[in-house]
């Protein structure tokens, strides 16, 4: 098996412009056919965005901080200059562990000759303003003020419920930290679901990653990688699942809108990092489990 310890940066797989086929009736659009259906027994979801809506609305947070930290240093560009490095990175970094972010974000600031701070600094930063961006969505949460379904992707429980029905382990694997994604994934009534298959970032970035968590569970399951299937919203998790001969599902969410339709930013770029059957959400989760088991 194919030791994967560290995940790469944003790369195609697919070049040009790729149209699948739908499934009759559904959103289901199958890019290429699996090798795995029938036969699979875990599965692989990323959390903010795949499952969670939580923290939807991140990089608007996330961009505008670190546009005005750059502006700041002493070789800046235009604004609008350095709004687009900012979104080109992070976008190209969405899905890896916030800290990484947070390494290119001191590194752009060195290329501009300023000092930066330790990145751990500035991502403490960010998930300052974060919380307080999501903090009623958090207490409606919390005091039932808002359900649990009106907070993830459409059909996502339903799904869950359905490929554990099918006897298929999920897990649970995020860039976000760790304490942050179990408490969420409690407050969404997701925790008896993912048991102990719960994993976020630790402090200790370079001892966590989506990959070592597949790693994982193919050693400790002692099972081929065409066994496992992957959600995602993100290139991460999309390419570490097709890294290891799995069947990836790219989750196109449209995350504020939730109107079932895919996202065609998000589409375009999980085709082309390899998604074996692109969603826009699991509205259709029976026609899709249906698909994958037939």
């Amino acid at each position: 098996m194919q030791e994967l310890n560290h995940e790469s940066d944003y790369r195609l797989r697919v070049q040009g412009c790729v149209t699948g086929s739908f499934l009759p009736g559904t959103s289901i659009e199958i890019i290429r056919e699996p090798a795995g259906r029938g036969r699979y027994r875990h599965a692989l979801f990323d959390f903010d965005g795949t499952v969670s809506l939580i923290r939807e609305g991140w990089p608007e947070v996330m961009c505008p901080m670190m546009v005005e930290i750059l502006l700041e240093t002493p070789n800046r560009e235009s604004q609008a200059e350095i709004e687009a490095v900012v979104r080109e990175f992070v976008t190209d970094l969405t899905g890896k562990q916030t800290i990484y972010q947070m390494i290119q974000l001191a590194e752009e600031i060195r290329k501009r000759g300023g000092t930066p701070l330790d990145p751990s600094i500035y991502k403490q930063m960010y998930l300052d303003r974060l919380m307080a961006l999501i903090h009623d969505r958090r207490e409606a949460l919390r005091t039932a003020k808002r359900k649990p379904e009106e907070m993830v992707v459409p059909g996502a429980l339903e799904l869950l419920e359905g490929l554990r029905r099918r006897g298929v382990a999920v897990y649970l694997a995020s860039g976000t930290d760790e304490p942050f994604v179990k408490e969420e994934a409690g407050l969404l009534n997701l925790t008896e679901l993912f048991g102990r298959h719960i994993y976020g970032a630790i402090d200790d970035y370079r001892n966590y990653s989506k990959a070592m968590v597949i790693e994982r569970i193919l050693k400790e399951n002692d099972v081929d990688g065409t066994l496992l299937l992957g959600f995602g919203d993100g290139f991460v998790e999309i390419d570490n699942v097709k890294s290891v001969g799995g069947t990836a599902i790219g989750v196109a969410s449209d995350e504020a809108g939730r109107g079932g339709k895919p996202d065609p930013w998000k589409r375009e770029r999980l085709i082309g990092v390899g998604a074996d059957i692109i969603i826009p959400d699991y509205r259709d989760h029976e026609a899709l489990i249906g698909y994958l088991f037939p």
